[in-house]
C-alpha cells in the first residue's frame, strides 16, 4: 500500500513541478546509496537529495543530524526496500575528519568508568572544576573544596604549601 501512495505522490510532484524524482538503479535492501544532506525542516526533519536533479525526500536518522551539516554526504539504506523512505545510518568522512580522534573515549564494565583524552579533560558546573592534564596536572578549582574522610586523610607531594 505504501509503494502504491509513494508513487501516487512522486507523479503528483511530477505534474506540479516539471521534474521526476530520479533514484539509483540499486535500492535494494542489501546496498546503500550517498545521499547529501539539502536541509533540515522547522519541525525538525531531514531533507536529502539521492541525485543533484531530484526533490528532496524526508529521511529518518540513526544519527544526529543538524543544520550544520547541510551539504554533507551521508549513507542511506531505505524502509522496505522503498526509494521515498530513506533512512540515513551515518556521514561519509574525508581527509583529516576521517582520522580526526574528536570523541572522547569511554570505558564503562559495570565496575569502573573509564574516560581517556589524547590532551585534557576538564568536569566542570559552574564556578568548580577539575582538569587532568596530559603533562600530569591535577587542578581543582571552586568556590568551596572540601577533602573528607572516615580514616586517614593524607596530603603527599614533593613540597606541600598551603597559603
Amino acid at each position: 500500500m505504501h509503494k502504491q501512495v509513494s508513487a501516487v505522490v512522486q507523479e503528483k510532484r511530477h505534474r506540479q513541478t516539471g521534474r521526476r524524482t530520479t533514484f539509483p538503479r540499486s535500492t535494494g535492501s542489501s546496498g546503500a546509496t550517498v545521499a547529501r544532506v539539502c536541509g533540515v525542516s522547522a519541525a525538525n526533519q531531514v531533507l536529502v537529495r539521492i541525485d543533484q536533479d531530484a526533490l528532496p525526500l524526508i529521511a529518518q536518522t540513526t544519527i544526529p543530524i543538524g543544520k550544520k551539516d547541510v551539504g554533507t554526504d551521508v549513507v542511506v539504506f531505505f524502509m522496505a526496500s522503498d526509494p521515498a523512505r530513506p533512512i540515513i545510518m551515518g556521514r561519509l568522512l574525508s581527509g583529516p575528519a576521517a582520522t580526526e580522534r574528536n570523541i572522547v573515549e569511554m570505558k564503562i564494565d559495570g565496575q569502573r568508568i573509564c574516560i581517556e583524552a589524547d590532551e585534557e579533560i576538564v568536569l566542570s558546573s559552574g564556578k568548580a572544576s577539575i582538569t587532568l592534564t596530559r603533562a600530569g596536572k591535577v587542578v581543582i578549582r571552586g568556590e568551596y573544596i572540601l577533602s573528607r574522610s572516615t580514616g586517614v586523610n593524607q596530603i603527599k607531594g614533593g613540597s606541600i604549601q598551603l597559603n
